[in-house]
């Protein structure tokens, strides 16, 4: 299902070969986080803006519109007409950052909703259940999620129970993939490493991770507070015990900086809102640094956001038009700001894949850290 194209130190180019269509790794993936990209954009929107992966959330789907709908419905790909690629984040995350009133059990999460404070169970059949309803290309195991710093014994019985956990995952989605009435018999299964900021445990947490044989593997429970320089250090530590033969998903990592620095130490798969959330509020990337477009400056700028780009707000308006739109709080200067950001990324990540083919990654990471995370003086 993998494919290692090339490599460049530790910096990996592949190919995922899923149902839904091959990945060119390495590979940003758009949050869509309710079946749809913050900021009014619909799945033709990703097209143009070369979006390979989908990114949707198993606790927001489940507890709106609900799974079982979706099902009934024919699955996320139909019932939001995105055709390729789909990974469904395990809702983990957002049962220990969202939820009112948690509580941990062997068995699983017990909940109350951030909507309406209905109580609710998950586990990680439960989680598996509702992904395999979804109908999503990756489903993530459901795994216990804890805030940085934590205390070592804490986090060394998390860690445990996380591991646990996934073997139950992979037992229940073995099952669901045999059924006759499931939608995507194919669906896939990453694993989640965590440990905290603690090497020791994550070592060992990934040694008995990849004794399962899963379809990819994620470092979790990272960017959750912890400086970049923390991040790295974790990433380096864990990277060697990492199947080299499947892909490795650094989750919700995040500003352009963070993901040459993660290509650059041998991760596959990205995620973040950061480019959509970031857009909404008038944050936008270019080539020559992050550009703030509420700022006076760009009041009469007939520039696009960046010249270079081909992006659907770049090919067509202003930032003195779309910091106007920003500013009277109109729909489509959002809309048009998140295109960019997100044309951005995924060109961004185009770039790194040229750069490995070509074998000039080194050369590019050098240029660009340096650039990617200053402001632009533009």
């Amino acid at each position: 299902m993998f494919t290692l194209v090339k490599k460049e130190n530790k910096a990996r180019r592949g190919q995922f070969e899923t149902i839904h269509g091959i990945i060119e790794t390495p590979v940003f993936m758009n949050v869509a986080t309710s079946a749809a990209v913050k900021g009014g954009i619909s799945t033709n929107d990703l097209l143009d803006v070369h979006c390979q992966v989908a990114l949707s959330n198993t606790y927001h789907l489940h507890i709106r519109p609900g799974d079982k709908l979706i099902y009934k419905l024919g699955g996320l790909h139909r019932f939001f007409n995105w055709q390729g690629p789909i990974l469904t984040d395990s809702g983990g995350f957002q049962v220990f950052s969202l939820a009112k009133l948690r509580y941990i059990t062997e068995e699983g999460v017990h909940f109350q909703s951030h909507i309406d404070g209905k109580r609710i169970f998950m586990g990680p059949e439960e989680s598996m259940r509702i992904q395999s309803r979804l109908g999503s290309t990756i489903a993530m195991a459901f795994d216990e999620c804890i805030e940085n710093p934590a205390p070592y014994d804490y986090t060394a019985k998390s860690c445990e129970r996380t591991v646990r956990w996934l073997y139950r995952c992979k037992a229940e989605l073995d099952r669901l993939n045999a059924k006759t009435d499931t939608i995507n018999p194919k669906q896939m299964l990453f694993g989640i490493n965590q440990g905290s900021t603690y090497a020791d445990l994550r070592i060992e947490n990934m040694k008995k991770i990849r004794e399962l044989d899963l379809d990819g593997y994620a470092i979790g429970g990272l960017a959750v507070g912890e400086s970049a320089e923390e991040m790295y250090r974790i990433i380096d530590a864990v990277e060697p015990y990492m199947p080299a033969d499947r892909p490795r998903y650094l989750m919700g990592v995040g500003t352009p900086v963070n993901i040459l620095e993660a290509v650059w130490r041998g991760i596959d798969f990205f995620d973040c809102v950061m480019p959509s959330r970031n857009a909404r509020h008038g944050s936008v990337f270019t080539w020559h640094g992050r550009i703030n477009i509420m700022n006076e400056r760009y009041m009469d700028d007939t520039r696009p956001f960046d010249e270079n780009c081909k992006c659907p707000a770049c090919r067509s308006y202003s930032r003195a038009y779309i910091r106007h739109l920003l500013k009277a709080r109109e729909m489509l200067g959002m809309r048009l700001a998140v295109l960019h950001n997100l044309y951005f990324y995924n060109e961004l990540m185009q770039e790194i894949r040229n750069a490995l083919d070509r074998g000039e990654f080194e050369a590019f990471y050098k240029k660009y850290t340096a650039i990617l995370g200053q402001r632009s003086i533009n």
